[in-house]
């Protein structure tokens, strides 16, 4: 499922493609704006979306083999919550 087909699954109950789509990417804005904060957003049921930060680690160039220093840096993690993870099962 990609962003328009979420969209149309939101429209059958927004009875509305335009509201529709307002709404999903206003949710899509709000959990971004809050991991530029370094915030987590939990959805009780759903999961949880937070910003971890990796360290800085040696690994080398995959084309020449050369060793190289991967940069410290901050990535976006979600983590499934109990009733998305026992809804897949």
């Amino acid at each position: 499922m990609n962003k328009k087909d979420l969209v149309n699954k939101v429209s059958e109950v927004l009875k509305s493609k335009k509201n529709s789509q307002l709404a999903v990417e206003c949710v899509f804005e709000a959990i971004e704006g809050a991991l530029k904060e370094q915030n987590s957003v939990t959805i009780i049921g759903f999961g949880t979306f937070k910003v971890e930060e990796r360290k800085a680690r040696n690994g080398r160039n995959p084309r020449t083999g050369a060793p190289i220093t991967i940069k410290a840096r901050k990535v976006p993690k979600f983590v499934p919550g109990k009733a998305l993870k026992e809804a897949v099962q």
